[in-house]
């Protein structure tokens, strides 16, 4: 089965911790073990693991990720967000991540990001939770 998130984002580029919400999908669907599929629907953004102790570190990665892709004049997109297009396909659009005691097997220090590039802007998150004993079915 397929859930989806809506989030809301404040900014033109931003990182969203949405561990805690994918989290809440997994526990509400009994799954102690398996994947989590995490696939945002829509081109001006990704999906990304990275820390999230330290603020500092997701004012870094859009800080260096609007460094490598400016908006600049040679694009040519009409919309005038070819840089949130470019930076989205960076990152990538997707995360398969495992399940162990019912929570995402994360480092200590990681968590999970909707990576907005072209905000503010309500986004659609699609989860996918397969638990172990859904894949041993498939198996067979």
């Amino acid at each position: 089965m397929i859930h989806y998130l809506t989030l809301k984002s404040r900014e033109r580029t931003e990182l969203i911790d949405i561990t805690a919400r994918v989290e809440e999908l997994i526990a509400a669907a009994h799954t102690t073990s398996g994947c989590c599929d995490v696939f945002v629907l829509h081109t001006t953004a990704g999906i990304t693991v990275n820390e999230g102790a330290d603020p500092a570190v997701k004012r870094d990665i859009s800080t260096c990720l609007d460094r490598l892709v400016p908006d600049a004049h040679y694009f040519t997109h009409a919309e005038g967000n070819s840089a949130a297009h470019v930076k989205a396909s960076m990152i990538g659009v997707s995360q398969r991540l495992l399940i162990d005691k019912g929570k995402l097997l994360l480092g200590t220090w990681q968590a999970l990001y909707l990576c907005e590039f072209d905000g503010p802007r309500e986004r659609r998150v699609a989860v996918r939770i397969c638990s172990a004993k859904l894949l041993q079915q498939e198996k067979h």
